[in-house]
């Protein structure tokens, strides 16, 4: 089955990038290839304040060296222009010169042009089955190459996921953070206990954490899946991930607690093989306590 897969895989990339011309010299006719051509939409997409550095590699996973080669070239062609960043100095920004955003409009039709030409062909209804399973392929895809990152629970990415996590629960059944980051924070430190963070292009997508308890169980801890990447089974994966590495520490039980209100995230644990037990805490806004062998 994993073979059959992969071809089908590999087959598609074949076909897509012969036809949108990712083997041109010049792609769409700019006189540039795919990588600067690519990088250059990055540029200047958004709200034209182009973007540092550090995201355009973290969103386009390229290599510090050959990101450094890509911009030069374009500096060279008075494309963009790098500049410190005026909120911090120790960062550089790359934004579209005058040069620039003429081209990137001319990119931006050719592409917008090109995918016209490639679905002309079909009918409506089978260019509602292309956009469909083009969606379906774009979000799997995208969540099966999820960086998972070990950080410090101090780490400003995972003061910002546990933000969008308090906020959520909060939403959900009224959860009142209190003190309880800060608390978590220290439990889930090394050496006792790890947090991890998701991103996808540079966004940060999902976290969570274990500490050790007590009786050397580990639990798993601020679970959180960001809206847009519910159903594309981001969630299960990190719940492998965690239990992994706590398997890896030694655990050989993993605990969690939860609210009944999270349905979601029940049906996953149980998918996930965990079994219902008694209260192990003192968590007040839990309703709902499991275990699992590791």
């Amino acid at each position: 089955m994993a073979v059959e897969q992969n071809t089908v895989l590999r087959r598609f990339n074949r076909t897509y990038t012969q036809r949108i011309g990712a083997l041109d010299e010049s792609f769409l006719g700019t006189g540039r290839p795919l990588g600067p051509s690519r990088l250059l939409f990055e540029i200047g997409s958004g709200d034209g304040a182009g973007a540092t550095v550090r995201e355009l590699r973290d969103r386009l996973g390229l290599d510090s060296g050959y990101l450094s080669r890509l911009l030069r070239a374009l500096e060279t062609d008075d494309l963009v222009v790098v500049r410190p960043d005026p909120d911090d100095r120790r960062r550089r920004r790359v934004i579209l010169s005058r040069r620039g955003r003429t081209a990137w409009r001319r990119l931006d039709d050719r592409s917008e042009e090109l995918a016209e030409r490639l679905v002309a062909p079909l009918s409506q209804r089978q260019r509602e089955r292309l956009t469909e399973a083009l969606a379906t392929a774009d979000r799997l895809v995208r969540a099966a190459t999820v960086r998972l990152d070990e950080t410090a629970p101090t780490d400003p990415r995972a003061v910002a996921a546990m933000a969008a996590y308090f906020g959520e629960i909060g939403d959900r059944f009224g959860f009142q953070p209190g003190d309880a980051w800060q608390h978590d924070a220290a439990s889930m430190a090394a050496p006792d206990g790890f947090f991890v963070v998701a991103t996808s292009d540079g966004e940060l997508v999902a976290c969570g954490g274990v500490q050790r308890l007590p009786d050397g169980a580990a639990e798993v801890k601020r679970m959180w899946v960001h809206d847009d990447w519910r159903g594309a089974g981001l969630g299960a994966r990190l719940l492998r991930h965690l239990e992994d590495r706590a398997r890896a520490r030694g655990h050989a039980v993993v605990r969690l607690d939860t609210n009944d209100t999270l349905v979601e995230a029940i049906a996953m644990y149980e998918r996930a093989r965990y079994r219902p037990i008694e209260r192990y805490n003192d968590n007040e806004w839990a309703r709902c306590w499991f275990e699992k062998d590791l």
